[in-house]
């Protein structure tokens, strides 16, 4: 059987406020496979977003390992794990963080030249992946020249235009309406099937969410699968 992209082995995080210890994280298990979409369905405060950070080596746990494919991280400095998420990971947040100055390709094509690619191969790789989200016409386009649901979509782009591995989101289309949600969610949805990367999707929406291959929750600091 084909090993997962990402496993998260008995995860504990937490945090000191003032007097007191916040257990937010309580031996959380969880495996994504290539190709495969995983919805976390959980309120605010449940722990989300600290497990997004935690599998996207942003943030350490304070017991536990995260292995990319079969590779244990724990061990590793900032520098090995900021390598690995410029080689392996993808991450989208609910705001496009795009470069203002910067146009739709220029955007997508900066990650691809910080890891080493000529600009030629970046420009066209970048315009391919822009194209292929239905944004050829607007490669031009600087972010305030593009409606929400072209910005989220530039986002994805970008975070995809290495070829990550492991696709990180959280809440991709929680600032957009519910229309261009769908829009937005439908490309992601085609991009993941495509590569074969694995995705996480941090979401409010049920119903986008229903369209994942798998959903599950954060309940009392573990993951828990849904129906």
């Amino acid at each position: 059987m084909t090993e997962p992209v990402l496993y998260l082995q008995n995860i504990v995080r937490t945090y000191q406020q003032a007097d007191r210890s916040l257990e937010v994280l309580r031996g959380a298990e969880l495996a994504l496979w290539p190709g495969q979409s995983v919805a976390l369905i959980a309120p605010s405060g449940a722990g989300k977003s600290t497990l997004l950070h935690i599998a996207g080596l942003l943030e350490k746990p304070d017991e536990g390992e995260v292995y990319l494919g079969n590779e244990p991280t724990a061990h590793m400095d900032d520098a090995e794990r900021t390598t690995r998420r410029r080689l392996d990971i993808g991450f989208v947040y609910q705001f496009h963080h795009l470069l203002p100055e910067f146009t739709a390709q220029e955007n997508v094509m900066l990650p691809q030249m910080i890891r080493g690619l000529g600009k030629k191969i970046a420009s066209e790789r970048a315009g391919e992946l822009l194209g292929y989200l239905g944004l050829g016409e607007r490669v031009k386009h600087r972010p305030a020249e593009m409606s929400g649901g072209e910005q989220q979509r530039v986002a994805i782009a970008r975070a995809v235009a290495n070829s990550p591995r492991l696709l990180l989101a959280d809440e991709p289309t929680g600032n957009l309406d519910p229309k261009t949600a769908d829009h937005v969610f439908g490309a992601l949805t085609q991009l993941i099937r495509a590569t074969g990367l694995a995705a996480l999707v941090a979401t409010h929406n049920l119903e986008l969410a229903s369209r994942m291959d798998r959903r599950v929750a954060l309940r009392e600091g573990v993951v828990v699968e849904l129906d």
